[in-house]
């Protein structure tokens, strides 16, 4: 089979379409999946740039999250079949195959996965779209509902609500019932979100983010803030938080944040990190995970609920897609897709 491997990290010339051979057995608890595409992700530049997560990963393929047919059902896996259709976020951090020979993820033409991380893919939408959707629809629902738990009425404020995350996050909020205020950096942007159903656009080029908040709210402030950028755009986001309010981050926060604001207006401080099931090797963590795609199902398939893709590439161009997403103000997901003989 074709797959896209890392012998070492570095800038996208590490990247390499190589052949190598395919699986073909699987653990009682294992899938494997003839993968139609892969979702391209930051945290896919992060690892091929600074190194994998796991020790001895290499060599490596990348790739967290994929949508194809199930090839192989382990012994235990009683949820799936042969020949469904699935998506899935699982792999591309640096986890070990099978055979121990390199560590999978789903730049590859077929990848053993775990199965308790795999739902059944929404009728609704073809393999590119529902490749482009598990990391960022999971990323956005476990902050949303699991952390800040929004309710419906709530004013919920989306950085970057063009991104990846951020266009999931949006349609998610206004599904649970939230007005929704989102920042963007273009006109071409400002469409995309409006589309989308956002109450107030803000271009933070040219606006000041936290007093467009404030005005919106009448000075009372934002109920949710879900931080997609970090550093000075999430703390700038104090003065237009309401009092009990939600901070959710998908970053670190920074050194210097004003904890003691935070505290005067009792907010509460959350992060979020869709990878942990996948570090931590926990797959009840992740049968959560297929949860979320499957109750999402509903979602899409009454058109409450899409994916933007901004471009489809073939396997053998994964270097292009890295290219995109570092040079950065990427709109909605990248996709890569593999047997595309097949995909007809």
């Amino acid at each position: 089979m074709q797959a896209m491997m890392i012998q070492q990290s570095g800038d996208v010339d590490v990247l390499q379409l190589q052949h190598i051979e395919q699986p073909t057995s699987c653990a009682a608890d294992e899938v494997i999946i003839k993968v139609m595409a892969a979702g391209v992700n930051p945290i896919d530049t992060k690892l091929r740039a600074n190194g994998m997560f796991f020790e001895q990963a290499y060599p490596a393929v990348l790739g967290c999250d994929g949508a194809g047919f199930v090839e192989k059902v382990g012994a235990d896996v009683t949820h799936l079949q042969l020949g469904d259709a699935v998506y899935y976020c699982y792999g591309g951090l640096g986890q070990k195959s099978a055979d121990k020979a390199y560590s999978a993820g789903n730049y590859a033409e077929y990848a053993v996965i775990k199965a308790a991380y795999v739902a059944l893919k929404p009728e609704s939408l073809d393999f590119d779209s529902a490749a482009a959707c598990p990391l960022v629809l999971i990323t956005a629902w476990e902050a949303l509902f699991d952390r800040a738990r929004i309710q419906s009425g709530q004013k919920v404020f989306i950085h970057a609500g063009a991104g990846g995350v951020g266009h999931v996050a949006i349609q998610l909020a206004k599904i649970a019932g939230a007005e929704v205020a989102t920042s963007v950096s273009s006109a071409a942007k400002a469409d995309l979100v409006r589309q989308l159903g956002a109450d107030l656009i803000i271009d933070y080029t040219q606006e000041d983010v936290a007093e467009r908040l404030l005005a919106w709210t009448d000075g009372q402030g934002i109920d949710v803030a879900l931080d997609t950028v970090g550093g000075d755009a999430l703390t700038q986001l104090i003065p237009a938080m309401r009092l009990y309010g939600d901070m959710v981050s998908l970053l670190q926060f920074p050194d210097d944040m004003d904890m003691a604001s935070l505290r005067k207006k009792n907010i509460r401080l959350c992060q979020t990190l869709m990878l942990t099931p996948m570090l931590q090797e926990i797959d009840a963590l992740g049968e959560h995970h297929a949860a979320i795609l499957e109750q999402c199902v509903q979602f899409f398939n009454a058109q409450k609920l899409s994916i933007y893709v901004d471009d489809v590439l073939p396997l053998s161009e994964a270097n292009e897609a890295h290219r995109r997403l570092e040079a950065g103000h990427q709109s909605g997901k990248l996709v890569l897709q593999m047997h595309m003989e097949d995909s007809t």
